[in-house]
């Protein structure tokens, strides 16, 4: 044994900082991929956003560069022009004068003046409250104004915050009072007075320990007749038998007929089971569409959404310090290499996405013209097939991003799926299956509803092999109840 040099030949794949960059950029969403430009906007001197530059920069010059496209544009734009011509047009037509439509927005605020309303004229007002004002807040109010000694407004407050997002009181009465010190010397009889106050707050229902009682003040708040006593002894004794829509059981404990029945049964669904759901706040979700779709002279076409591409440059006084350097600055060069690199990612990134998206609206135009009953089986495979990318590639793409369509948004992976097996030897996509599913059961008698084997063989009449499993998983998937809960009187 001795030592002895020899050379070997091998291929080995490395995965450079650029394209594991790309990789990155590739398979975030488009709100993950605009934080990830702001950290390096700051971290990176030599990255600039180009505000100048129009916005038909990559959209247009990039993607358009085909006849159709071109006249797609000069659509859009003879259409704007005809807009904005029209709306001239009204505003040149004299309206006649109304006291109650003086509405106008302050321009230099952004704000609404609410001019010619009258100053003391409080509509809307519970709205605003509503909408701004917490659940614990807006019983706080009340109990301000109402007279109660000091120990039960202490004992209200503490049964205020005891209570959840639903306005449901979830732990019993024994379980608070355990909690309170025992200096406090608190019965519970206490307790309970102080939840009755809570229990005639606004809005009706609230303190409620369960569905049951929640439902039960709320009838008990309106005005007495029959159908209001019906309803609540229905809420109060046989509430399990109207949720499983026993209507025959209910019939025969009541003594009520059809009709009264039915009175009943609208007057319980037209209750709120979660009155303090609306003073719950919530924030909306906006998606930002990667890539629209429309249909120019006849072919449906994909661009990418200008307000989804960040627009990115050199900086050119940083850029022009670091050339006239004779020897350079490392630092500096490194991080102009950078800054061209996620520059030409972040413009791959987009071509892929047009790309995929072009070859799936290829592939599912009958989609856009038919909607989800004409949707044809897909597989990622497929698409990766048609462009040569690898099929992993197609997933990174597809994945959180989305189509704005003339039939709504949709994320990419929303246009793939399984197929199902026809009698001629064909294939039908599971998404259509479903929309038929959707369309039978929401054609189908009320009184007699379709059961999943029913289904299945109306699917099989069609042409479509579909077993009752599948029919009930598609159901389930539509969040459709099963037979027993769609019946109705």
């Amino acid at each position: 044994m001795k030592p002895a040099l020899q050379l070997k030949l091998s291929q080995h794949l490395a995965l450079t900082p650029q394209l594991q960059q790309s990789i990155k950029l590739l398979q975030l969403s488009t709100v993950e991929m605009q934080q990830e430009i702001e950290r390096y906007l700051l971290e990176n001197p030599m990255l600039e956003r180009d505000d100048d530059q129009p916005t038909e920069n990559f959209a247009t010059a990039q993607q358009f560069d085909s006849p159709q496209t071109a006249e797609g544009e000069r659509e859009q734009r003879v259409e704007r022009e005809e807009r904005d011509a029209h709306d001239d047009r009204e505003q040149d037509v004299p309206s006649a004068p109304s006291d109650v439509d003086d509405d106008r927005w302050s321009s230099d605020a952004g704000t609404f003046t609410g001019a010619g309303r009258d100053e003391d004229d409080d509509n809307d007002a519970q709205d605003i409250h509503a909408g701004t004002v917490s659940l614990r807040d807006h019983l706080g109010w009340q109990l301000g104004m109402t007279q109660v000694s000091e120990r039960d407004r202490a004992l209200v407050r503490f049964l205020i915050e005891a209570l959840d997002d639903d306005g449901y009181l979830s732990a019993s009465l024994e379980e608070l009072l355990e909690t309170l010190p025992a200096e406090y010397e608190v019965e519970i009889e206490e307790l309970e007075i102080a939840l009755h106050h809570i229990q005639h707050f606004d809005p009706t229902g609230i303190g409620a320990r369960n569905p049951r009682e929640c439902l039960a003040l709320q009838l008990k708040a309106l005005d007495v007749d029959e159908v209001q006593e019906l309803a609540l002894a229905i809420v109060d004794k046989h509430l399990e038998l109207l949720a499983a829509r026993d209507f025959a059981k209910i019939r025969r404990l009541t003594g009520c007929d059809d009709e009264e029945l039915k009175a009943a049964h609208s007057l319980i669904t037209s209750l709120n089971p979660r009155p303090g759901a609306g003073f719950a706040q919530t924030e909306a979700r906006y998606i930002t569409p990667d890539v629209i779709v429309k249909k120019l002279k006849g072919k449906w076409t994909a661009y990418i959404n200008p307000d989804a591409y960040p627009r990115l440059r050199i900086n050119r006084l940083y850029a022009e310090i670091l050339a006239r350097q004779r020897r350079g600055n490392g630092n500096l060069t490194g991080q102009l290499q950078e800054a061209r690199w996620l520059i030409k990612n972040v413009q791959q990134r987009f071509d892929t996405i047009h790309r995929v998206t072009q070859a799936i609206v290829d592939r599912q135009r009958q989609f856009f013209e038919h909607g989800e009953v004409a949707m044809r089986p897909l597989v990622l495979r497929e698409i990766a097939d048609i462009l040569g990318l690898h099929e992993s590639t197609v997933s990174r793409v597809t994945s959180q991003k989305y189509m704005a369509t003339p039939r709504g948004i949709f994320e990419l992976k929303y246009f793939f799926g399984s197929h199902v097996a026809t009698d001629t030897g064909g294939a039908c996509s599971a998404t259509a299956i479903r929309a038929l599913l959707k369309q039978l059961i929401g054609s189908e008698d009320g009184k007699k509803p379709l059961s999943d084997s029913q289904l299945s063989e109306i699917l099989g009449q069609q042409g479509i092999v579909v077993a009752r499993r599948t029919v009930a998983k598609y159901r389930e998937s539509l969040n459709i109840p099963p037979v027993n809960l769609r019946k109705t009187l």
